[in-house]
């Protein structure tokens, strides 16, 4: 029973990171078909919010705490870092470059919050032990793979030209090659900006979600309003921006099935799970799970969706998750190290107790 209790977090974070891969490989296909971010991000989280809100009324009802205006305040801001904004520059940075790139940008998360996490005395590092070396050159490692991730593409690793369609001539291509190079580039360079903006934005969320959890431990009621907030957020800005009413009526099955299962799933399911994750076992460890997306990303989205992988890609999501593992060993290291001692000073103290 004491094993299953342990391996529990480990197989919650499997399971959503499993769901996430799907949702970005739906969203990839929407995205391609003029889905509006903004338009999608609501219905996401209004699903979300009407599938958590009688499963929190019953299930925490009778342990609830008392839901306060600094509780509220938190909520509001977790939605934002969290979830509306958040959300709409990762689908940004999915649109403008790949669900795979995207995936593989993520895997900074961790090593992002480890960071964030040091002034609140979440993480400690002590540079005179092996792990905390370890940790400091994991995150180092990780900042590498990061900017090569982001400053070199590289030669394509596939020939995907028997997927396309036909080719026209060599001086038509060629003017078209130039014509596109500059759009190109300017959209690669906005996807990446997003990603970054949203990559932080993430990390924050898990920093604030630690504190969230000992001020309100209800991950239904606190991940329920979380949404409705994020559904207004995205919504207001939505309608504020001058979309067009048009937008907001779904086109098509596969519009309706990526909303419902984002909601409900990718949304629901993904943030209760994490939210328990960070009371269990901290903020790092969640997001140390992020490198699993880009691996399942990969096994679906290059032989099915036929994306393109770059040698830069490969790479720097090779380094990055090379140093996270390198500061997951530390941070392993450094937890069994406290246990000895804490087992060590319960020794002491029961033989300085006089005996009976």
């Amino acid at each position: 029973m004491k094993n299953c209790d342990e391996w529990k977090p480990f197989l919650v974070m499997i399971g959503i990171d499993f769901s996430l891969t799907v949702v970005n490989i739906l969203l990839k296909k929407v995205l391609e078909e003029g889905m509006d971010h903004l338009v999608f991000i609501t219905y996401r989280l209004s699903i979300s919010t009407i599938f958590l809100l009688p499963i929190s009324y019953f299930r925490e009802r009778n342990g609830r705490p008392r839901l306060t205006f600094q509780i509220l305040c938190f909520l509001f801001f977790s939605a934002i870092i969290g979830a509306s904004v958040t959300q709409y520059f990762f689908l940004l940075g999915i649109q403008y470059t790949s669900a795979t790139f995207a995936c593989a940008f993520v895997n900074m998360v961790p090593v992002i919050t480890f960071i964030m996490a040091l002034p609140f005395g979440l993480e400690t590092v002590n540079i005179k032990c092996s792990s905390g070396k370890a940790k400091i050159i994991g995150t180092f490692v990780c900042i590498g793979g990061a900017l090569l991730l982001t400053l070199y593409k590289g030669k394509p690793l596939f020939d995907n030209s028997h997927h396309q369609s036909a080719v026209p001539p060599l001086a038509m291509r060629s003017e078209m090659d130039q014509a596109s190079s500059t759009r190109i580039t300017e959209k690669w360079t906005i996807g990446v900006i997003a990603l970054i903006m949203g990559t932080l934005f993430w990390s924050s969320w898990f920093i604030l979600q630690s504190n969230i959890s000992k001020k309100y431990p209800c991950q239904y009621s606190s991940t329920a309003i979380m949404t409705f907030f994020g559904a207004m957020q995205s919504a207001i800005l939505g309608l504020s921006t001058g979309r067009n009413l048009s937008s907001w009526f779904l086109r098509g099955k596969i519009q309706i099935i990526t909303v419902l299962y984002s909601g409900i799933v990718g949304s629901s399911v993904c943030y209760v799970g994490m939210a328990w994750c960070v009371k269990k076992r901290g903020p790092v460890f969640t997001a140390a799970f992020s490198p699993l997306v880009q691996i399942m990303s990969g096994m679906i989205d290059i032989p099915v969706l036929h994306e393109q992988l770059h040698l830069g890609s490969v790479m720097g999501s090779m380094l990055v998750m090379i140093g996270l593992y390198i500061l997951l060993w530390g941070k392993s290291k450094e937890m069994q190290n406290g246990m000895s001692q804490f087992a060590q000073e319960v020794e002491e103290i029961k033989e300085q107790e006089p005996h009976v």
